[in-house]
């Protein structure tokens, strides 16, 4: 009969290499912190795809140092590759790891590369010889690919098993999912999962020896996550109404942890990509906004190419505009308003100017001026066709603004905004944009702000580059559409 452990004691792991556990009273619930070894304090900013990427791309383009005829293409191909594997999740946090789960991904990815690179070399090169060894060299790389993908999995299974590489994870929730995924993470490491407790409301009783240590309420998610060193957060059985659980997830303390959830009807889940699941219960990662990191940089930089051009290449139109609105009312041709961007903060929103407000509180608290009398034939159509909002091009090259992203409101606006809807704050994540999803879909004008904050949110937290290529065909078709204020 196997001797019987403790709570929180790592089973399937020698007792020489488990951690030390210390005791503390958090009111009247005892919490056993599984305290982390040393090497996964150190590695804990380590991430996957710091491995595999690397490999991939090394393993992809090795045969180039052979076959130098062909070097720039096999290069080309292993960057693209590369990229591919990173748009179909094959870099992103996973717990279970196994090649031949991936192994179609990682062939279809591999065989859209080389198609696109062999069909620049069938075009340079008139000789189908040379199409066929380019095709034979790629047939290596793949393997070698394959290859180097299999060692850094096994490579991550054995730094995870040797709880080199860990992450603290908490589980929401106190039934039987929860308390048999504590089970699992306590047994198997190769998880990369640190089980730190439980976090759970008030209602859920957690005394009995399988659903302890209850760590914290889910109302502290946040300070109990700093407490416990924690940086993972799976949602379980948690008896809580969705529309109570999500807006503690999305808070800006729960903003740097790593979120995943058991889905409800996990029997009958949809295997949509790379299946994954922590023992036989399948997980799915709560993406967490789309927009930091590098995917930021990659938007900053689009935004800063693309606005610096369009500022060259709109160059007569923004003359014309300046001239007639100069015509037309006057000295004065830039009207400039205080909105709230990225984090809250203020800047001066540039635009031209369509009417003369009578003064300043007017120009902040009036919501739609779309039919005011004052509006002359000029102002009119620059807001039909949206060119008074060219010079917004500036903010976006200043920094202040991006090309799509949430609409920029003023300050009086998002107080009243803010009280009224809670997800109407969660906008200001990002920064502000000259177009967006919310006002390609109709959302402009009189409509109501609940509509516009979820299709602002949704857009953060599924940004890509392709949905801003959408929302900006779709905004060009607007302006030609005379679709306007």
């Amino acid at each position: 009969m196997p001797a019987q452990r403790t709570p929180g004691e790592s089973e399937g792991v020698d007792l020489d290499e488990t951690v030390e556990y210390s005791k503390a009273v958090v009111g009247s619930t005892v919490v056993l912190p599984y305290v982390s070894s040393p090497a996964a304090r150190r590695t804990r900013k380590l991430r996957m795809w710091m491995l595999s990427a690397p490999v991939d791309v090394v393993a992809f383009a090795a045969p180039a140092l052979h076959f130098q005829q062909h070097w720039k293409s096999i290069v080309v191909t292993a960057g693209l590759t590369a990229l591919l594997f990173g748009i179909g999740g094959l870099y992103s946090a996973r717990r279970h790891l196994s090649l031949l789960d991936d192994l179609p991904t990682l062939l279809g990815r591999m065989l859209v590369a080389s198609a696109l690179v062999s069909i620049v070399v069938a075009i340079r090169h008139s000789s189908a010889e040379h199409l066929a060894s380019y095709l034979r060299v790629v047939a290596i790389s793949a393997a070698l690919a394959l290859l180097g993908r299999s060692v850094s999995y096994a490579s991550v299974r054995l730094a995870r098993r040797r709880r080199w590489v860990e992450h603290g994870a908490v589980i929401l929730g106190g039934g039987p999912v929860a308390l048999e995924l504590a089970r699992l993470l306590r047994r198997y490491p190769e998880y990369g999962l640190r089980f730190t407790g439980f976090v759970d409301v008030d209602s859920t009783a957690h005394d009995v020896k399988d659903s302890t240590p209850l760590v914290g309420s889910l109302h502290d998610l946040g300070a109990v996550a700093r407490r416990v060193e924690c940086d993972v957060v799976i949602i379980a059985d948690i008896d809580c109404p969705e529309d109570q659980l999500l807006p503690i997830v999305r808070s800006a303390a729960a903003a740097n942890l790593d979120v995943w959830m058991v889905p409800r009807l996990r029997e009958f889940s949809a295997q949509v990509g790379s299946p994954d699941h922590i023992g036989a219960i399948p997980v799915v990662r709560v993406r967490p906004p789309m927009l930091s990191g590098a995917r930021w940089l990659v938007k900053r930089g689009c935004d800063v190419i693309l606005s610096a051009l369009a500022l060259l290449a709109l160059s007569p139109i923004l003359l014309v505009c300046a001239i007639a609105v100069r015509l037309e009312g006057g000295p004065g041709i830039f009207f400039r308003q205080q909105r709230i961007g990225q984090y809250g903060r203020t800047f001066q929103l540039v635009k031209f100017r369509s009417m003369r407000p009578v003064n300043e509180a007017e120009s902040q608290t009036n919501w739609n001026v779309a039919h005011d009398k004052r509006i002359g034939p000029v102002g009119r159509f620059l807001r039909r066709t949206s060119l008074d909002e060219l010079p917004q091009l500036w903010n976006i090259l200043r920094g202040d603004m991006t090309i799509v992203g949430p609409r920029p409101e003023r300050p009086y606006f998002v107080d009243q905004f803010s009280a009224q809807h809670p997800d109407y704050a969660l906008r200001h994540r990002v920064p502000v944009g000259l177009t967006g999803l919310a006002q390609v879909s109709g959302l402009r004008g009189d409509t109501p702000i609940s509509d516009r904050a979820r299709f602002d949110n949704y857009y953060i937290e599924n940004w890509s580059i392709w949905l801003d290529a959408k929302v900006i065909l779709r905004t060009v078709a607007e302006v030609f559409r005379g679709g306007g204020r």
